[in-house]
């Protein structure tokens, strides 16, 4: 069935809540540690480190809860229910700044960091593979993605343009009051969208949970599947390539542009350019193989990135420029990763005839959190390496052209490393077609054969 408005947008508020927390993880907590808090780069990016390694060992475990989950509001809604409350405490405690001692604000930093990666853990496994239950035919998927990309950029348009400003209207000067202020309103905002989320959207197909299942062979099976091994492979070099940018980018535009009044407006026009080319892309990317159209996009936003390396920083609108058409691209082909998680979940179907949604999408998460870890600790060890000095007006050299590699040439290291991926990532359009329509015939036969079998049974 064709997806109604309600459904996309609906569902989409809630990727908009969980990119509150995402977001700001990206662009605002490594420069909130080291700037704000007062960690140092190299504690800071230990710290992302351990955490996010911690943290992504229970995205399986959250997985595996999922899919044996069924309760009267279904089998993915309940958690966005149980864990929105909890969602936007915790996520305003990790943007506070105690009065403690050093060793004390490094305890306090890794436990509320970790609780929020728990939290966004709870909510955001079971969301992500809720389009499973939602619609069945992959171009709706697709659409749907689009617009849940749509609307969770615009969790990115909240965190760059109004994050900033709010730290400067609440703070006035103080920063640490400033990011604490900000962090409640987001909070609070991103606890309403989640329970907008649980009241518009509808899990239209139910799955028993099979019988004979174990974790030990749930896991075997995706071992086994060559795709999902491909699929989280690419996930975490893509999410690491997301942050070691995402993570340098305030450092680009305080240091390397020495503009620091153009942070705002750098992320706010960005994040226009990530909303739009989420949106945008089942219209300009659903008319080819969505891997073909991928490998190309990789090529397109590679060259962009290494042309923003060469170019002088007081060519300021040409980096703008450059930027939001990076950023376009580069979008068009995020709901078209998320799609990956579904495909691989509907071949395991295929191959095993085991559903397995929270599970894949939560191994899924699980490689985005270990690029996530990595990707952090990158930028942290590095800056140390250099010996970034936070708050100092001016960098040496060294630091300066360290930041611009961070921001434009890691990333397209990365970049090669996923298009490889995807030259060995067979789940075309063609086949995935083909395992849709299979699946459906083989649960319409087992719907058939219910009845004709208590039919023979009164007999």
């Amino acid at each position: 069935m064709q997806l109604t408005m309600k459904d996309k947008i609906g569902y989409g508020l809630g990727d908009t809540a969980c990119g509150f927390v995402w977001q700001a993880t990206m662009f605002l907590l490594a420069y909130f540690y080291t700037d704000v808090f007062g960690l140092s780069a190299g504690i800071m990016g230990t710290l992302f480190l351990v955490s996010r390694v911690l943290d992504a060992v229970t995205d399986p475990l959250m997985g595996l809860l999922v899919d044996r989950t069924r309760t009267r509001h279904g089998q993915f809604r309940p958690f966005l229910l149980w864990g929105a409350i909890p969602f936007g405490i915790v996520c305003v405690l990790t943007f506070y700044t105690p009065d403690f001692s050093a060793q004390g604000k490094i305890i306090y930093a890794c436990v509320t960091y970790i609780l929020l990666t728990l939290v966004y853990t709870f909510v955001n496994v079971p969301y992500c593979a809720m389009p499973g239950v939602i619609t069945a035919d992959p171009k709706e998927r697709h659409a749907l993605q689009s617009w849940r990309f749509f609307l969770a950029a615009a969790g990115s348009l909240a965190i760059s343009g109004v994050a900033l400003p709010l730290v400067s209207i609440i703070g006035k000067g103080n920063e640490q009051i400033g990011y604490f202020g900000a962090m409640c309103v987001l909070g609070l905002s991103g606890v309403v969208l989640l329970y907008v989320c649980f009241f518009t959207t509808k899990e239209r197909y139910t799955f028993e949970v099979q019988p004979g299942s174990s974790v030990s062979k749930d896991l075997k099976l995706l071992l086994g599947n060559s795709q999902w091994r491909i699929m989280c492979a690419f996930k975490m070099m893509a999410t690491c390539s997301n942050v070691v940018r995402g993570g340098a980018t305030l450092y680009f535009v305080k240091y390397v542009m020495d503009h620091p009044e153009m942070a705002t407006q750098f992320l706010l026009y960005g994040s226009i350019a990530t909303m739009f080319g989420s949106l945008c892309s089942s219209r300009l990317l659903g008319r080819f193989d969505r891997v073909k159209a991928f490998k190309w996009n990789i090529v397109i936003y590679s060259l962009i990135s290494l042309l923003i390396f060469f170019i002088p920083a007081e060519y300021m609108a040409l980096i703008f420029a450059l930027n939001i058409l990076f950023l376009f691209v580069f979008n068009t082909t995020t709901p078209l990763q998320w799609l990956m998680a579904s495909d691989v979940v509907d071949y395991e179907e295929s191959r095993s005839g085991r559903r397995l949604d929270g599970l894949v999408f939560s191994t899924y998460l699980f490689s985005l959190k270990i690029g996530l870890a990595i990707g952090g600790a990158i930028v942290g060890w590095i800056l140390a390496y250099v010996n970034y000095s936070a708050g100092s007006a001016v960098q040496p050299v060294e630091v300066l052209t360290t930041i611009k590699i961070l921001f434009c040439v890691v990333p397209v290291v990365l970049y090669v490393g996923m298009f490889i991926m995807l030259s060995l990532y067979k789940l075309s359009d063609a086949r995935v077609e083909a395992i849709s329509q299979q699946l459906i015939k083989h649960r319409a036969a087992q719907s058939d054969a219910i009845p004709a079998a208590a039919t023979a049974a009164s007999h």
